[in-house]
């Protein structure tokens, strides 16, 4: 079960330059509404061996995965854990809480 962090927590983890991947699991079409500043988008609907390979040469750093809640962006980390990503978060609320609590100019659906 992947671990959760706060927005405030990566709010402070990106002002700071912290060495994390964040990556955004939404579908495309979320994803061109909005999304949080320097997100890899990989669709959860395409989490094969292909999203194992764009994420294996980071498979040493902390992962931090968000979708529109948290319920997605779960799944996609439970998915990493289970093939061998040890340093997996969820972001909780999603870019639903980004919008709400750091950055209001990230658009809500």
């Amino acid at each position: 079960m992947p671990a959760e962090i706060l927005v405030t927590e990566l709010d402070r983890k990106q002002k700071a330059g912290d060495d994390f991947v964040l990556v955004d699991c939404r579908e495309q079409d979320e994803h061109a509404y909005c999304r949080i500043q320097g997100a890899t988008l990989i669709p959860l609907s395409l989490w094969t061996q292909e999203a194992l390979s764009q994420l294996d040469h980071h498979k040493n750093k902390e992962i931090v995965i968000y979708c529109h809640h948290g319920m997605r962006s779960w799944q996609a980390g439970s998915f990493l854990e289970q093939h061998g990503f040890s340093n997996v978060k969820n972001l909780s609320g999603g870019i639903e809480a980004w919008s709400l609590e750091i950055d209001p100019k990230v658009k809500r659906y």
